[in-house]
């Protein structure tokens, strides 16, 4: 605790974590180390092969393999703290610690909420005008959609970590979950929260309006197939974007479940289930969803392969 004038201010807080039990926090230590550690194996993978395979220099990989980084450093501000925590009596966390971890989970989420925009608009082109992909779709265009997309996370994050953490809190500094999050935080505020309260619609604007670009984008989309005449065309088209629809609606309907249900006070466990799920294991998910069914990263990773075998065989 800080002074500040005849208050005392505080300047650590208290993550309560998945579970005050410790038998249960030595069983969930290697589960969550296991899930974390392949997180970053496959999304580094995948990034990995993305841009050693020069057939997988397209739009749609390389819209890909800035959402494995965003996965990456979602986790990444997560998980070692979260498991560091399992193995500490004390789980503290200092006032900037707390900040910035919050600062880099929102500046991600916002950021994959308007990747899955571009990549939404990436598939309508692709199958609305397959004629005119390649003019419309050039790589100009998609680095700065990228780019677009990155920058209006971070300017978004940055709003609300400003707005909620130069409140001035003077106790209880007990936070129930396991990570930073705004609507656990700004409660705790000693302060006037309208302010850091209204800057929470920022988030709302950044992810229901790519939600809305989502949505508009599939309509189109549907519209298009209507038109295929053949059975067999219009199952290729949907097969096109059959993984980024189970990716979005995995993201966003974790994340709407998560943010506008109604909170209990009795009980902080179903929503702490619902934020792994959404911050923990979506990160994991998305690799298999885009690679299971998806013959050219399969096809890409024998090439990889065989040349791997022939330069050791050299």
């Amino acid at each position: 605790m800080g002074r500040n004038g005849n208050h005392t201010s505080v300047a650590m807080f208290v993550l309560l974590g998945l579970s005050d039990e410790k038998e249960l926090q030595l069983i969930l230590f290697p589960i969550f180390l296991g899930i974390y550690l392949v997180t970053l194996i496959w999304n580094l993978g995948l990034i990995f092969l993305i841009r050693m395979d020069f057939h997988l220099h397209t739009p749609m990989y390389f819209f890909l393999s800035f959402l494995s980084f965003i996965d990456i450093c979602y986790s990444s501000s997560i998980s070692p703290r979260m498991l560091s925590g399992f193995l500490k009596n004390e789980k503290m966390i200092s006032f900037f610690a707390c900040a910035t971890q919050y600062f880099v989970v929102a500046w991600m989420a916002l950021a994959e909420c308007c990747l899955l925009a571009t990549m939404a608009y990436d598939r309508y082109v692709a199958i609305g005008s397959p004629l005119q992909y390649s003019a419309i779709m050039v790589p100009g265009l998609c680095g700065k959609m990228v780019a677009g997309a990155y920058v209006s996370g971070f300017f978004s994050s940055l709003i609300q970590t400003v707005s909620c953490f130069q409140l001035y809190y003077c106790g209880p500094n007990i936070i129930q979950h396991f990570f930073c999050d705004l609507p656990q935080i700004i409660p705790l505020s000693c302060s006037n929260t309208f302010v850091a309260q209204m800057t929470l619609l920022v988030a709302i604007v950044v992810g229901f309006g790519s939600l809305f670009v989502i949505l508009l984008s599939y309509g189109f989309i549907a519209a298009s197939i209507l038109k295929i005449s053949s059975g067999k065309g219009s199952a290729k088209a949907f097969n096109t974007c059959s993984s980024h629809l189970a990716a979005v609606t995995l993201y966003y309907g974790t994340a709407l479940s998560v943010y506008l249900c109604p909170k209990s006070n009795q009980s902080m466990n179903p929503d702490k289930v619902l934020s792994v799920f959404y911050v923990i294991i979506i990160p994991i998910l998305n690799p298999l969803i885009y690679c299971l069914r998806n013959n050219e990263i399969k096809e890409a990773l024998k090439r990889l392969i065989k040349r791997a075998t022939a330069l050791c065989q050299s």
